[in-house]
């Protein structure tokens, strides 16, 4: 792409970030940035929704980045969640299972979930109408980019008409897919490997009385792998990998499609909405930043299918950058805090890929004594209960945590760097409790005990946060104070219904904890220790010490 040349005579529309796609993870940025009262314009080539279910699961940490973006009921109203995921040799017998029902990371969502990808992206979309600071331009594609010290302009061409016009932005964000315009703009290559074998996606709605395998399963028939699953609204996800010499005309085939599937779902009563070849890559850009251009999701990295996280890990890449975005934009932090967004994000990115190629490993043995090796020695090994619950419960999956970035001292010290736990809390006027974000608001807070939690106007030495005091279970309600406030700091008042929360300090030796926007802790507290800690997050911040913007949202939190 060459140097953008607005048009003459042309007025340059400015706003403070451009979101360079509108699929899930460019909308859910999107709203992200408009809950938090920045400028937006979201350009999407396409002119229609793209009506494909291509992304298909999403886990704990993507259901609570979806309630941070206001859109937890909606999107959760239009999932289901499997109970197991079974793992099945050639004759169908289990030799390994998860069970999901049974697993709780603590995050206050069930650990994994299978959506509509059409029914998510109008939701998605939808949640940007509450926002009139941004703009949804459908039919516009990026064709050409250049940026300075203040910013960036984006030149965008009409794709019905050819008709071009420059827009003025603070911040672009490419979250334009595995063949990223925005990426070939700022010429950043990708690295990493494609993966030879392909597979076939089928797709389709299906009454629950022509289902033939009710569970989630991976089918580990060495001459042909498969993945099948129930899906959201009636709908059914299978796989199947392509044998050597077959071709996708061949297999793509209504006739091919019905052999294939028959064992799951009675294939007369199965509507194909999709039947596609493709091959999967696990590749990541060489850099997820040039200036102020960043890549985020397929963008920047690519991963194998077999943990479901391509599109949660560009999820978290929206939640850890959309609240930085926000308080550099309005003076509450310095442009260095941008910096921590790729050394948070890539590492458990590469973490994340690095499990799921493993995965695959065990998913794809491809003779038959492999087979039959693997089988063998995971259902061996299961014999030790440890290695069971291993197993069972989900936990090779890589922990939610930071190694180095935005954190006091800089990098992860036990559980600072790490996200902190979402019980359910009783709150005053809020019969029946509620998830432990939807008390905290969307900026920083400092959590601790009752009697111990502030609001602590005059020892606190940082940014505006909200002090939440923390009761033990039992304590009544009516005594509590809805809000309360000192020195401009808030104050609210939980109970730990559960005794999460306490627990949780005890556990950890603290009195406080300071949690970031996206809830990941930045650090641990003792009595005495508070002047210290807003000093710590002050200086992580980089603001001038006289700021008056919120920290995490253009409103105090």
């Amino acid at each position: 792409m060459g140097s953008v040349q607005p048009p003459a005579h042309q007025e340059v529309q400015e706003v403070e970030v451009a979101v360079v796609g509108c699929g899930p993870v460019g909308a859910l940025t999107a709203n992200l940035l408009g809950a938090r009262g920045v400028t937006t314009l979201v350009v999407e080539r396409s002119a229609a929704p793209h009506g494909q279910p291509r992304a298909f699961s999403c886990d704990d940490e993507a259901l609570r980045i979806y309630q941070q973006a206001g859109l937890l009921d909606e999107v959760r109203d239009e999932t289901i969640a499997p109970p197991l995921v079974e793992y099945v040799n050639r004759a169908g017998r289990v030799f390994a299972r998860m069970k999901l029902s049974e697993t709780d990371f603590g995050y206050g969502h069930a650990p994994l979930r299978f959506f509509d990808q059409p029914r998510l992206e109008h939701t998605l979309r939808a949640g940007l109408d509450r926002f009139p600071h941004v703009r949804l331009a459908l039919g516009a594609e990026l064709v050409g980019l250049t940026q300075d010290e203040d910013g960036v302009t984006v030149l965008l061409s009409d794709v019905a008409t050819g008709r071009r016009r420059a827009v003025r932005a603070r911040y672009v964000l490419g979250c334009d897919g595995a063949r990223s315009a925005t990426r070939a703009a700022v010429r950043i290559p990708l690295s990493g490997a494609s993966y030879a074998e392909p597979w076939l996606a089928v797709s389709g709605d299906v009454p629950p009385d022509a289902v033939r395998v009710p569970d989630t399963r991976f089918v580990c028939d060495w001459r042909r792998p498969a993945f099948v699953s129930p899906g959201a609204a009636g709908s059914y996800r299978m796989e199947f990998m392509l044998r050597p010499g077959e071709t996708e005309d061949e297999v793509r085939r209504p006739e091919t499609v019905a052999a294939l599937v028959s064992p799951y779902v009675d294939p007369d009563r199965f509507a194909v909405t999709r039947a596609v070849v493709y091959t999967f890559h696990h590749l990541v850009a060489q850099r997820w930043r040039a200036g102020r251009v960043f890549l985020l999701g397929d963008a920047a990295h690519q991963m194998p299918p077999f943990m479901g996280q391509g599109l949660c890990s560009g999820l978290r890449d929206a939640a850890n950058l959309s609240w930085k975005l926000s308080l550099v934009l309005s003076g509450a932090a310095g442009p260095a805090v941008l910096d921590t967004y790729e050394t948070e994000r890539r590492p458990h990115t590469v973490e994340m890929a690095r499990t799921s190629v493993r995965l695959g490993h065990v998913f794809l043995a491809r003779n038959r004594i492999a087979a039959w090796m693997r089988d063998t020695a995971l259902r061996a090994v299961q014999t030790v209960p440890r290695v069971r619950r291993f197993v069972e419960r989900f936990e090779f999956k890589p922990v939610p945590a930071y190694r180095r970035g935005l954190m006091a001292g800089g990098r992860r010290d036990g559980v600072v760097g790490t996200m902190f736990p979402q019980p359910r809390v009783l709150v005053p006027g809020a019969p029946g409790g509620r998830l432990l974000d939807e008390a905290l608001g969307d900026g920083f807070v400092v959590l601790g005990t009752a009697g111990v939690a502030g609001p602590h106007g005059a020892r606190w030495q940082g940014p505006p946060v909200r002090f939440v005091a923390v009761h033990p279970a039992g304590t009544p309600l009516a005594g509590l104070p809805e809000k309360s406030g000192d020195c401009g700091y808030e104050r609210i008042d939980v109970v730990d219904a559960d005794g999460v929360l306490g627990g949780w300090l005890r556990r950890h030796g603290a009195d406080l904890v300071v949690l970031r926007p996206d809830r990941f802790v930045f650090a641990l507290v003792v009595a005495g220790g508070i002047e210290r800690a807003g000093r710590d997050l002050s200086a992580a911040l980089g603001a001038p010490p006289s700021f008056s913007g919120a920290a995490g949202g253009r409103a105090a939190a």
